[in-house]
């Protein structure tokens, strides 16, 4: 998993409430175990049509948003389904933080298991970044997980608090599976220990 530090990026606004799984990555597409390649299907029935063609509307169709990496969303965001393929496709797009007043438990927790970085604010400075992401690409969001902070382009900035561990994995870039591997030594000196004292297992 990539480590997160500081993040200069594109904001898009997204002020619709209830942004469940199901529209972030429809059912039909949870086929595959991969991680990689479920970008393409992110926000699937608001992006395209019947005939797959896409919809200009929508905010990431928008050439000002194709290289979003924030999203700003409305209240409840990833709620439904307990999917981590939604986590997966939003990664896969290029979106690496997500700021809201509020997230599902279990996508929020996924979230940090994939890279991505939930951040929770009041309204009121929500509503600022949501103003502020309505510029499109002329404007740059600064999200920095060390300092704990979210910048407008206008240099108004917002504080947010986070689980210390769940920090530390992310700007350590670990994953389940990267926390294993840390304690790889110790692992390999409980197996040797085993091994001896119990050599018929």
């Amino acid at each position: 998993m990539d480590k997160f530090e500081k993040l200069t990026g594109i904001a898009a606004p997204m002020p619709l409430v209830n942004i469940d799984t199901d529209m972030i990555i429809p059912k039909q597409f949870l086929k595959t175990i991969k991680r990689s390649g479920l970008g393409v299907h992110l926000f699937d029935e608001m992006r395209f049509d019947d005939n797959g063609e896409e919809i200009p509307d929508f905010i990431l169709n928008r050439p000002q948003y194709r290289e979003t990496q924030v999203l700003v969303a409305g209240d409840n965001f990833g709620c439904g389904s307990s999917r981590e393929h939604a986590p997966w496709a939003l990664k896969d797009f290029g979106i690496k933080a997500v700021v809201s007043t509020s997230f599902a438990d279990i996508f929020y927790n996924n979230c940090f298991k994939n890279g991505i970085l939930p951040i929770t604010l009041p309204r009121e400075a929500v509503d600022v970044l949501m103003k502020d992401a309505e510029k499109g690409s002329n404007a740059r969001m600064i999200v920095d997980l060390e300092a704990q902070t979210v910048t407008s382009s206008d240099g108004e900035s917002f504080a947010f608090e986070i689980d210390p561990f769940k920090k530390h994995c992310l700007l350590n870039g670990l994953d389940d599976i990267g926390l294993s591997l840390e304690k790889v030594s110790s692992i390999d000196t409980f197996e040797a220990q085993a091994a001896q004292a119990r050599p018929w297992v």
